[in-house]
């Protein structure tokens, strides 16, 4: 079990200064809708809704929205979605991940080279940034579900491989097929009134690259271009900032 990563709080403060929270929702609720056409309506039988469904949960989107994004996806007729990943080189040579669900796959191919090339960086072919990453289950719960030693004691019990900390949250790593069953075994440990900040697979970078300087700067404003794309769902990257580093940045 590995304690607190600096990966962990570079992605958590990207996560906190990430989107308006009504982009978020809309993304939250783009993933139901997606999840209720391809796979019905009944979160039970249907795993990936499931999981949409506990990640805007999560977030506080409400009710209203979950049920309305759900019932879209059962509307008929609108947009076919397909889910692609891209994966591409930053700035100081750092691998990037980028998935993505969309109608238009030439709409999003376009989009997301233009991201690249106009911020340092270059598409890459799939496979080659994927390989130096796991693909591995994530849950995230906020600190006040319990301390650090108490938070690892129960996910070693349901069955995770990882727990990373830090003064926000609690991360809890899986094999990639166990992340379902580890989630309800904490749901039952915590209690459902405690509920996960998201619940998700994950790219894990198996090591970091260091970056500073102009290339941190590029590679910050690429990161946040890929994450304001419509289609894109999720990036990630294996880069390493120092302490240092990361005040700078938040200061600019």
């Amino acid at each position: 079990m590995a304690g607190h990563s600096k990966w962990a709080n570079i992605q958590h403060r990207k996560g906190a200064q990430d989107k308006k929270r009504a982009v978020l929702f809309a993304r939250l609720s783009k993933e139901i809708t997606i999840a209720s056409k391809m796979g019905g309506p009944d979160p039970d039988g249907n795993p990936r809704l499931r999981l949409a469904i506990q990640n805007a949960k999560g977030q506080s989107v409400p009710k209203d929205n979950i049920q309305r994004a759900i019932d879209k996806g059962q509307g008929g007729g609108g947009e076919d979605y397909v889910d692609i990943r891209y994966e591409g080189f930053g700035p100081g040579g750092v691998g990037v991940i980028v998935e993505a669900s969309t109608d238009n796959k030439n709409r999003t191919a376009t989009d997301v080279r233009t991201a690249f090339s106009k911020n340092g960086g270059n598409l890459g072919e799939t496979g080659s940034v994927s390989f130096s990453f796991d693909q591995v289950g994530e849950i995230e719960y906020p600190v006040s579900v319990g301390t650090e030693d108490e938070v690892m004691e129960a996910a070693i019990l349901a069955g995770a491989q990882d727990v990373e900390s830090d003064a926000e949250s609690h991360w809890i790593y899986t094999a990639r097929e166990d992340l379902q069953s580890v989630a309800d075994a904490l749901t039952e440990h915590f209690g459902e009134e405690m509920e996960a900040k998201s619940t998700k697979l994950i790219w894990k970078p198996q090591n970091n690259i260091p970056v500073d300087g102009d290339a941190a700067d590029t590679l910050m404003k690429l990161l946040d271009v890929l994450d304001e794309l419509d289609d894109v769902q999720n990036v990630y990257d294996n880069s390493e900032l120092s302490e240092a580093e990361m005040a700078r940045l938040a200061e600019g």
